[in-house]
């Protein structure tokens, strides 16, 4: 009897033990899944997928908790970009999001005519075809837009405060970057208002950034400007690095560049666009339609200066620039 027992007892858990997976399933497939495309790699978005969880969490939404979230990460290889949006599409998430800059919002907008899509850029939304009306959009697509390509000019001109008796700098570009002839004539426009000589340097990888930095004493360049591009983003380090080993005063757009050991930064906040990019993810999953959904301009624009380079490079921060920082790092 009691052999007979056992056996009944095993099977029945036998049965709960193969009834586990079905419920498991039953209950992940009643969570909402949601596709994030980046252009870079989760090392480089710390920052930014922090703010994008917190834009979730106010909406009432957690990982792993009431949502789930595959990502797929483009490690600044643009080729890849396309590949990454149809299998996320492939998927059948309840949303896309396509964050850090216009590849991922163009290759899913390519991808899918119904899925929503967020987008998280620095440009222009409109001009890239994304969207008709920003207060408006049509179809599956809205998000939020910064400040990064329009303050380009305001960096060369902060660069110049920092080092005032430099009238020739040079200007960094990926010549592949689909905003690079709108930066080039932003940029040039505002080298002659300031009375200053700009000289052009083009990177796509790596491999090239060595040329650039050795081609600036030839050209006898006091400052480099970094133009905005995924690419140098997910580098950002690196260029830090390169222009304090050459004592080059250089400035880009994000945070990371200036904790990096970059002289400054300046550009719109990265930590608000990507926060308001997660509650408009959270408002989709409630029921909104992006059509309902105006795109959000980020305003708010964030000045860092790194002090420490500052005295390593023997300048003198002046006094004005220091109150409009928003942040000082010593």
């Amino acid at each position: 009897m009691r052999i007979c027992l056992r056996r009944r007892e095993f099977v029945a858990a036998l049965g709960v033990a193969a009834a586990w997976p079905i419920a498991m399933r039953a209950q992940q497939s009643s969570v909402p899944l949601i596709g994030y495309l980046g252009t870079t790699s989760p090392e480089t978005f710390t920052t930014r997928l922090q703010a994008f969880h917190q834009g979730l969490s106010e909406t009432g939404y957690f990982e792993g908790r009431n949502v789930a979230i595959e990502y797929r990460w483009a490690q600044a290889q643009f080729d890849r970009v396309p590949g990454l949006a149809t299998d996320l599409v492939s998927r059948r998430p309840k949303l896309l999001v396509a964050a850090g800059g216009n590849s991922p919002a163009l290759a899913a907008r390519a991808a899918t005519t119904t899925t929503p899509i967020v987008f998280e850029i620095g440009a222009d939304p409109i001009a890239l075809g994304l969207v008709t009306s920003l207060s408006r959009p049509e179809g599956n697509v809205t998000g939020v837009t910064s400040l990064n390509t329009e303050v380009g000019p305001k960096r060369l001109e902060i660069l110049h405060e920092l080092v005032p008796n430099t009238k020739v700098f040079a200007l960094l570009v990926n010549p592949t970057n689909a905003n690079t002839a709108d930066i080039l004539r932003d940029m040039r426009h505002a080298a002659q208002t300031l009375g200053l000589e700009l000289h052009i340097l083009e990177a796509i990888s790596e491999g090239e950034f060595n040329g650039v930095f050795a081609r600036l004493p030839q050209l006898d360049a006091g400052g480099l400007v970094i133009a905005n591009d995924a690419s140098f983003v997910q580098r950002s380090a690196r260029l830090a690095a390169l222009a304090l080993r050459h004592g080059v005063p250089a400035i880009f757009y994000t945070r990371e560049f200036a904790l990096s050991g970059g002289l400054a930064s300046y550009g719109g906040s990265i930590t608000e666009s990507h926060r308001l990019s997660g509650i408009y993810a959270g408002r989709i999953l409630k029921g909104a339609k992006p059509s309902d959904l105006p795109v959000q301009q980020v305003t708010k624009v964030e000045l860092i200066i790194n002090m420490n380079t500052a005295n390593a490079l023997g300048l003198t921060v002046p006094l004005p620039i220091r109150g409009r920082a928003d942040e000082l790092i010593e």
